[in-house]
């Protein structure tokens, strides 16, 4: 990926990008590809309907996790508040999801794949959060 090359030469970002920042956005887009991939896997499985709730925490983290990587490449007018908010709610989807996919790992292979990604990205999110700074 390119996140920190991009990010490093955008006309107002002064100095080096936070690595633990870009590390994030890196693996919430990845996350957010492999739970819809899961999603779609799941969904045609022959038990699907035992993979209702998979399928829907997967859509749902990767809807958070799709937010999360855009706003975190995003400089001008960002607010460390709403980027703080969203780095805690995507780590919370990741580690919902990442559960419930852990609980289909030994049938489900696609399963397992996910809740590895979705485990990497919540700690990623979460190394992230202090790195971004409180207004006073």
């Amino acid at each position: 990926m390119h996140v920190e090359a991009m990010i490093a030469t955008h006309p107002q970002w002064r100095g080096e990008p936070a690595s633990g920042l870009v590390r994030c956005v890196e693996l919430c887009f990845d996350c957010a590809q492999s739970c819809i991939a899961c999603a779609d896997a799941c969904l045609g499985e022959a038990n699907v309907s035992e993979l209702r709730r998979c399928i829907s925490l997967n859509l749902d983290c990767a809807d958070a996790c799709f937010a999360t990587g855009a706003m975190g490449s995003r400089q001008i007018g960002a607010s460390d508040v709403t980027m703080r908010l969203m780095l805690q709610a995507c780590a919370e989807a990741c580690r919902v999801c990442g559960i419930e996919c852990e609980s289909h790992a030994m049938q489900h292979e696609h399963c397992k794949v996910c809740a590895e990604v979705c485990r990497a990205c919540e700690r990623a999110c979460r190394e992230a959060v202090p790195k971004t700074a409180m207004p006073s």
